[in-house]
């Protein structure tokens, strides 16, 4: 399969359109049905997309908050 940037982006945008899955999961299924590996979407994961994947990710208490402080 022939990828570039704009075609990746285009696709998941659609599989999460088209199903009830969010971004990050949208990127796993679309790397499954088209055999490609996690680390070449990874590449190709745009700026607006890579937004809502971290927003996800927010939601989901996957990312760590750097700015959390241990109370004194």
């Amino acid at each position: 399969m022939n990828l570039d940037r704009q075609k990746f982006n285009l696709e998941i945008e659609e599989i999460v359109m088209e199903t009830d899955l969010n971004y990050i999961e949208a990127v796993v299924l679309f790397c499954e049905r088209n055999d490609v590996e996690i680390e070449v979407a990874a590449k190709l994961i745009n700026r607006n997309t890579k937004e809502k994947i971290q927003a996800n990710a927010n939601t989901l208490n996957l990312l760590v908050d750097k700015t959390r402080a241990l109370p004194l």
